[in-house]
């Protein structure tokens, strides 16, 4: 039977008065087991809760007193309770497939669970899915969710996805649409495998069968120098600009048949062709921001102050295991400093929380003594940069390209751009959300003592960064900085 571990329980909250304890295990709610957060919060916001726990091998029963749609103040260990429902496809463009050896586990698991595209916003594609996994979600309302596609044609998503059930798969996305399920579709495209007239037939394909979908992106499959799969490669300039234009020359004919352009390509591909980005007004409210689309733009108009709040902020590769709030019905993700339900409950993944969205100051583990005293003593002193200190802005390829005109507007001396290559995963990663404690270390190493070093902080999960190392481990003392253009905007004030 699943059981939610307890991690802690906050003071004086009705699950503490009740007795709870961190290192309890909830065996069921109202007399019924939980499988995630999604039942948690349902079961939860009822008054007066009845929870079954086991402590130590004995089973106990608690009655929580509480209000309706009160927190009852307990923090849990993971989002899923029982099995995450793991990925039997075995696609050649998976980045999980080009990790190296020896980084922590969690990176390693493939999910396709569709509580996890749900809750996070993950992708799935419906090859595990079931008639009993399709009637929670329409009884749940457990909408959006988000499905790749990577081709309509049945032989093609059989060959791409490795897996004989790629094609007829592809019916619960009808299913889902069919009962008013808000579906987001995810094309990644493979030079050579389904771009050019495949992609064509994919997207007329996805017109005539699909048209409930809210939108599909266009993603960029990622290369790193682990991969080994010698069909995949990455994009050429041609071919990146076909695919941009492709999506031009699409985009009206969604918008005159359904009423919106549907189909969007990921900035990468823009930064890759040299083309410029499309229109701010292109991606509407912005609303596939997460799937590297249209971030460009939104960076942009936070930078220039044309908005006030932060649009969104891409959670990266690998969000889900590392720290991404496990919110049960769909709050803005990486938006808080710890994961909460809806009821304002702590809910943590297992590695750690979400680090904080906010400017942080890290103290430097191998910045170079002050005085000889202070080494003759053995203490690590980290310098301060003084506030009027040179900035520089770290990040990665890609961003670099985007923030240089931005930060040129400025007309500042005083601040500049400093692109990380990454030779840790090489290939043609290049987002800021790849970066590693390893290749920051490369790059500081070589930067001025005493300037300020902006740190973005899409790129660290529970303070770590992929590589298990932290901003401690750098050679130069970093600020952490939410990823989004306001807060850069605000640090360089």
């Amino acid at each position: 039977m699943s059981s939610a571990q307890v991690v802690s329980v906050a003071e004086e909250s009705p699950a503490a008065i009740a007795g709870v304890l961190a290192g309890d295990s909830i065996l069921t709610i109202n007399g019924q087991p939980i499988r995630d957060v999604i039942e948690y919060r349902v079961l939860t916001d009822e008054p007066d809760v009845l929870l079954a726990i086991d402590r130590g091998g004995l089973e106990l029963e608690f009655e929580v007193a509480k209000q309706p749609g009160e927190p009852l103040g307990i923090e849990v260990s993971s989002a899923v309770f029982d099995r995450v429902r793991t990925c039997d496809n075995h696609c050649e463009f998976c980045f999980i497939y080009q990790l190296p050896k020896g980084m922590r586990k969690s990176l390693y698991l493939k999910d396709d669970d569709y509580r996890l595209s749900f809750l996070y916003g993950n992708f799935t594609t419906l090859t595990r899915f079931t008639e009993a996994d399709l009637e929670r979600v329409i009884t749940e309302g457990l909408s959006p969710l988000y499905v790749s596609i990577h081709a309509t044609n049945p032989e093609k998503r059989n060959e791409m996805l490795r897996n004989k059930r790629g094609a007829m798969s592809l019916r619960w996305l009808r299913a889902l649409l069919d009962h008013g399920i808000e579906v987001h579709g995810q094309i990644v495209v493979c030079p050579g495998l389904n771009d050019g007239q495949v992609l064509e037939e994919t997207l007329c394909g996805i017109l005539d069968e699909y048209p409930e979908l809210a939108d599909v992106a266009l993603v960029p499959l990622g290369i790193s120098k682990f991969n080994k799969e010698p069909r995949m490669r990455a994009h050429t300039v041609e071919e990146a600009a076909f695919v941009c234009q492709l999506v031009e020359e699409w985009q009206p004919i969604f918008q005159r048949i359904l009423g919106r352009p549907m189909v969007f390509a990921a900035d990468e591909y823009y930064l890759c062709a040299g083309l410029p980005f499309p229109s701010a007004e292109t991606y509407g409210g912005f609303e596939m921001h997460e799937d590297g689309i249209g971030m460009a733009r939104a960076f942009e108009l936070e930078f220039r102050g044309e908005a006030t709040d932060s649009i969104g902020v891409q959670p990266g590769f690998f969000a889900w295991v590392d720290g991404a709030p496990a919110e049960g019905y769909r709050a803005p993700r990486n938006e808080v400093p710890v994961a909460t339900n809806e009821d304002g409950e702590v809910i943590s993944v297992p590695a750690a929380p979400v680090p904080v969205p906010v400017l942080v100051p890290v103290p430097a583990a191998t910045a170079p003594a002050p005085s000889a005293s202070a080494e003759i003593l053995g203490t690590k002193v980290g310098l301060s940069p003084r506030p009027n200190a040179p900035i520089g802005i770290l990040t990665g390829t890609y961003g670099a390209r985007v923030l240089a005109p931005l930060v040129a507007e400025l007309e500042r001396d005083d601040v500049r751009v400093i692109p990380v290559t990454s030779g840790f995963f090489g290939g043609n990663v290049g987002v800021a959300g790849l970066m590693v404690g390893e290749d920051l270390r490369r790059v500081l190493a070589e930067e001025p003592v005493g300037h300020r070093y902006l740190l973005p902080d899409v790129c660290l999960s529970g303070g770590r960064f992929l590589d298990g190392l932290s901003p401690e481990d750098l050679p130069r003392p970093v600020q952490v900085v939410a990823t989004d253009g306001v807060a850069l905007r605000k640090a360089l004030s």
